[in-house]
């Protein structure tokens, strides 16, 4: 039973002291001797010894690692705060007193809180780092970027984020802005390949593959590289834009002379006004599309070619055409010129084929040019030649109506005459000023242009001083027979009786007036509408044989045989009036 008891000493408390007394209680049953004993008793002390030993060396381990983690704890906290750019958290206890652990089970709190409140400032930094590695990567041109950015764990500060965030926003702005000038380059391109008539398509392809997407306008790129082949692009277009529409000006130019050369009918033209509709635009105002393709414009060198052709085999009436325009010109500017012998001249231009047609037109253009510029410089003078003519017409018809005796009768028309009788007065009255204008026009023109100022082949300075003198030989004669019909008048006698049958002063010649057409001028000396002296008008000017007239400019015969004659009737008896044409 003892035995029993001892075997199962923790039926009862089991204490050190009531095993070492069960141990004795059966070394004594046993008979162990004392040594036994001493030897065992030192033993157990000597297990106990080692026990408590380790439980020390165990406590003191766990100690130093409490301490360590303890100290861990603070280093992670002081840590965690600096990169969180905290400088203090409200987690913390303000005390640290206690124990160890209970130091460490007031620290755990605010490490769980700043290692949760790291994680989530490392996700934001990664985000803003992750979007501006993607944008610094399509500015670069490089769209393949895998590798997460690296984040500066040592820095999580809320002013590095905020920094970060800064650059995000210009490099958002940066690509917006580049997105924009990516955009308009890409409707600049479309617009020039609508009007040149290129593939909008694989030129754009060309610069980029991502710009043909129109579905997501973020994934267009945006590179430096891809801005500078955009820009170099609608340069280049541009600049073939300028050139087509130059060239297409120069062929529509060449058609509307070679039409206007030919009079090509309206109806051939209208098929061309796709071509001619941009002959005055300027480059930014050509906008239809196709309105500068190669192929229209290959269309319209295929038809100056064809009018160049067709002008060729009609040459001599083009040629002809313009020597007729050069004719008209001379002839309304006065010039006198041998149109026979520049008739000829062309005709042995192009028989001998010694000339180019293109050449011979240009001369006859420019022929045609000298003619407009020297009918300009003679347009002043020529107005005022025929100011004067129409003059001198007025003071014909007036020498005319005032030799008519019936004239105050009341007749029909007498008032009307009269009217003009006037009006005539007052015209003629104002010839001697217009003379000195026009000679003083006439001589400063000559000066400046050394050479003589000809009126259909005569010099008009020469006609004008003819004309002063005729007009004073008029004046004198009238004059001289005033004074004899004054004579006469005192003498108290009749001419009839002193000279015979003839006509008196007060009406010379008879009554009838002098009509039909007068060769170079009226009865009174007055200029013709032509003042072309020549052989046929005046018998006074001998033509050359080389076409040219004789520059000495004759007197008006008409006006000398006329008013010589119409004095000489009083004294010579004739009732005839010498008139040569």
């Amino acid at each position: 039973m003892a035995i029993t008891d001892a075997q199962n000493p923790l039926l009862g408390e089991a204490t050190c002291g009531t095993l070492l007394q069960k141990l004795q209680e059966i070394w004594d049953e046993v008979g162990e001797s004392d040594d036994d004993r001493d030897k065992m008793l030192i033993q157990i002390e000597q297990e106990c010894l080692d026990v408590y030993k380790k439980k020390v060396e165990q406590a003191a381990k766990s100690r130093v690692q409490l301490l360590e983690a303890l100290s861990d704890a603070k280093i992670e906290l002081a840590r965690l705060l600096s990169a969180l750019g905290e400088k203090s958290f409200a987690g913390i206890p303000e005390k640290t007193s206690g124990t160890i652990k209970e130091q460490l089970a007031a620290i755990a709190p605010a490490l769980e809180q700043l290692w949760e409140q790291k994680a989530e400032r490392v996700k934001e930094f990664s985000d803003v780092l992750s979007q501006i590695q993607k944008i610094c990567g399509e500015i670069a041109g490089n769209l393949n970027i895998s590798d997460a950015p690296a984040v500066d764990e040592a820095d999580l500060s809320l002013k590095k984020l905020d920094e970060y965030h800064a650059k995000l926003q210009e490099l958002q702005k940066e690509k917006s802005g580049r997105l924009h000038k990516v955009l308009e380059f890409v409707s600049n391109v479309h617009d020039l390949c609508a009007v040149l008539g290129m593939d909008f398509f694989s030129t754009i392809t060309d610069v980029h593959p991502s710009l043909i997407d129109s579905t997501d306008v973020q994934s267009k790129s945006i590179s430096n590289d891809t801005l500078a082949r955009l820009a170099t692009t609608v340069l280049a277009q541009k600049e073939d834009k300028k050139q087509r529409l130059h060239k297409l000006q120069e062929l529509t130019n060449q058609l509307i002379d070679l039409w206007n050369l030919m009079d090509t009918p309206m109806e051939e033209r209208k098929l061309f006004d796709h071509v001619t509709c941009n002959m005055l635009a300027s480059v930014d105002e050509v906008a239809v599309p196709g309105a500068l393709a190669l192929d229209l414009i290959e269309q319209a060198e295929v038809e100056v070619e064809r009018l160049d052709q067709l002008k060729a085999s009609r040459m001599k009436e083009i040629a002809f055409r313009k020597q007729t325009e050069l004719e008209e010109i001379y002839a309304r500017a006065h010039v006198e010129i041998d149109p026979e012998a520049a008739r000829e001249k062309i005709m042995t231009l192009i028989d001998s084929g010694n000339v180019e047609p293109t050449e011979l037109l240009a001369d006859m253009d420019n022929q045609i040019s000298r003619a407009k510029e020297e009918s300009l410089s003679r347009r002043e003078i020529l107005d005022k030649v025929e100011k004067w003519m129409s003059a001198c017409e007025e003071e014909s018809w007036l020498e005319d109506y005032n030799r008519d005796e019936n004239r105050y009768n009341a007749s029909r028309g007498a008032h009307l005459n009269l009217k003009r009788a006037e009006k005539a007065r007052i015209l003629v009255n104002k010839i001697p000023a217009l003379v000195d204008t026009l000679v003083a026009k006439t001589r400063a023109w000559e000066e400046d242009r050394g050479v003589h100022f000809a009126y259909d082949g005569v010099p008009l300075l020469a006609m004008l001083d003819e004309y002063a003198m005729l007009r004073q030989e008029r004046e004198e004669e009238k004059r001289r027979m005033r004074d004899q019909k004054k004579f006469n008048e005192q003498q108290g006698t009749e001419p009839e009786a002193v000279f015979g049958a003839r006509p008196s002063p007060a009406r010379p010649v008879g009554t009838k007036k002098v009509v039909g057409p007068r060769a170079n001028g009226s009865a009174n000396g007055t200029p013709s509408r032509r003042l072309s002296l020549n052989a046929n008008q005046n018998g006074s000017g001998s033509a050359t044989k080389g076409g040219r007239r004789d520059n000495r400019l004759s007197a008006p015969l008409n006006y000398v045989a006329i008013s010589k004659d119409d004095a000489a009737s009083h004294f010579s008896g004739t009732d005839t009036v010498s008139a040569s044409p």
